[in-house]
C-alpha cells in the first residue's frame, strides 16, 4: 500500500481533499475520516477510492475520473484516495483489512 498517507479529519481538510494537487505519486494518498462518499469535481486526474469500515476493512472501491461522485457506501467510516490503478497493482480486495497508522 501507499507509504505516505495524509489524514484529513477536519471539515475543511475533507472538503479540500486533493483539489489543490496536480497528481498523486504511487506512494501517496489521502485518508478522509469520517467519510462515506467523495467527489472529484475540479480534480485534474483520476483516483482509486477505498471505502473502509471502522475496523479498516475494505467495503467497496472504485476508480473515479474527474467530475464524478462516488456511491454512498453504507457502513463506511473512512475513505482512502490513491493514485488510479493502485488498487489493481497492489491486489487489494474487498474484505481486506488495511492498517493505517500515524508515523512521525
Amino acid at each position: 500500500m501507499a507509504s505516505r498517507i495524509r489524514v484529513a479529519t477536519s471539515f475543511l481538510d475533507r472538503c479540500v481533499g486533493l483539489l489543490t494537487t496536480s497528481a498523486l505519486l504511487p506512494e501517496e494518498g489521502l485518508w478522509l475520516k469520517p467519510c462515506k462518499c467523495v467527489h472529484t469535481w475540479f480534480m485534474r486526474y483520476p483516483i482509486d477510492v477505498l471505502f473502509l469500515n471502522p475496523a479498516g476493512e475494505v467495503l467497496d472501491w472504485a476508480t473515479l475520473g474527474p467530475w464524478r461522485f462516488s456511491p454512498w457506501v453504507a457502513g463506511a467510516q473512512g475513505v482512502v484516495e490513491l493514485q488510479a490503478g493502485h488498487v489493481a497493482r497492489s491486489g487489494i480486495r474487498l474484505g481486506d483489512r488495511l492498517l493505517l497508522e500515524k508515523t512521525l
